[in-house]
């Protein structure tokens, strides 16, 4: 029989024998960590019936145990054991079901979640689900890109293609017409240019390598240099340009690209602006506490089936908002929607009176 004193002895011995054995089961499970996960369940139950049966077998000899109640003892933690080892086979191979069920059904496309996987796998599911939904968008918004430039291209190349060999050839030689060619073909190649510098920039904000140079600015200021850079075309376009700027509303933000957001909103509005229209640029701290740049037109609206594909590349709508001779590739509002989540803002749109109204909101600095 035991005697009191004996068992922090027992203890001992039991913690010694049981860390080794999970020092043990640990590095054989390293060793193994590529193998399928029946492997590993397989060791996670081998190690706690051996440390248990280990155990057990220090308190036999302890207590001087023999004969037919050694035989019980011992055979009720192989038992233990057995059916622990019978359970982790069951789910083990559950498991690798369940896996080899979700690497079936990513080879198909389109792929769909296996039903009933558990809770983990499920969740690997859904995930996968969300990527493979985005991998198709982008890839849509990539084939409409490049229809849409290769539309884009192909127009006004074709037409400078034809001014150049009737210059070249002859057929053109009062300088009347011969210098509204060469300004044509100038015109044409300062668009080209611009869509093409668009694509860039789109591209470095769709591989993440736009670099902000951020400081603290007011927007009432990025506002003004706006205004003074829209002027022009709003001139040209016969539209009303107006500004409402509260005296501080400082934001942290590289003053160029956020400039040449709010800038893609303008020059939209303004492009879609009917002439004697006006289009209203504002600054202002919201309700939320949260810096805010608006652009409201007078475009007509936009449908509000196409409201959430505003900021998709190459999208330009329909109905009020058809493309003019003057567009672009359909970029701009992409690259504003880049540049404000780069800074950790949001933009918007939604229908308000006669148009639309573009926001951009971006954290207050404080004072």
């Amino acid at each position: 029989m035991p005697r009191p004193g004996d068992l922090p002895m027992i203890v001992a011995v039991t913690a010694g024998l049981g860390l080794l054995i999970a020092l043990s089961g640990i590095w054989l499970m390293w060793r193994l960590r590529t193998r399928s996960i029946g492997v590993m369940l397989a060791v996670v139950v081998v190690v706690a019936v051996t440390a248990t049966l280990a155990g057990v077998v220090a308190i036999i000899n302890k207590m001087i145990i023999e004969g037919a109640t050694k035989d019980f003892v011992l055979s009720v933690v192989a038992v233990g054991g057995l059916v622990g080892l019978g359970v982790a086979f069951v789910l083990a191979r559950r498991v690798v079901g369940e896996s080899r069920r979700l690497v079936e059904a990513v080879k198909v496309a389109p792929f769909t979640a296996p039903p009933g996987l558990p809770a983990e796998l499920r969740t690997i599911a859904n995930t996968l689900e969300e990527a493979y939904a985005r991998e198709r968008a982008l890839e849509g918004a990539r084939r409409e890109l490049v229809a849409w430039v290769s539309h884009d291209l192909r127009t006004p190349l074709a037409g400078m293609r034809a001014m150049a060999e009737a210059l070249e050839d002859g057929v053109v030689s009062d300088p009347e017409t011969v210098a509204r060619y060469h300004g044509q073909i100038k015109l044409e190649v300062e668009r080209l240019s611009a869509m093409v510098d668009d694509l860039f920039e789109l591209s470095r904000i769709h591989a993440g390598a736009l670099r902000l140079s951020r400081a603290r600015i007011g927007l009432a200021d990025l506002v003004a240099d706006t205004l003074a850079g829209a002027e022009p075309l709003a001139r040209a376009k016969g539209v009303v340009l107006t500004a409402e700027a509260s005296a501080a509303v400082p934001v942290e933000a590289d003053a160029g690209a956020l400039g040449r957001a709010l800038g893609n909103l303008v020059v939209n509005a303004i492009r879609h602006t009917p002439s004697d229209q006006s289009v209203i640029l504002r600054a202002e701290v919201d309700s939320a506490g949260m810096a805010c740049l608006s652009v409201t037109d007078c475009c007509g609206g936009i449908p509000e089936e196409d409201l959430p594909r505003v900021f998709e590349v190459a999208f330009r709508g329909e109905a009020a908002r058809t493309p003019t001779a003057d567009g672009g590739a359909g970029l701009g509002l992409a690259i504003a929607q880049g540049i404000v989540e780069a800074h950790d803002g949001v933009i918007e749109v939604v229908n308000d009176g006669p148009g639309c109204r573009f926001e951009i909101r971006l954290p207050l600095v404080g004072g």
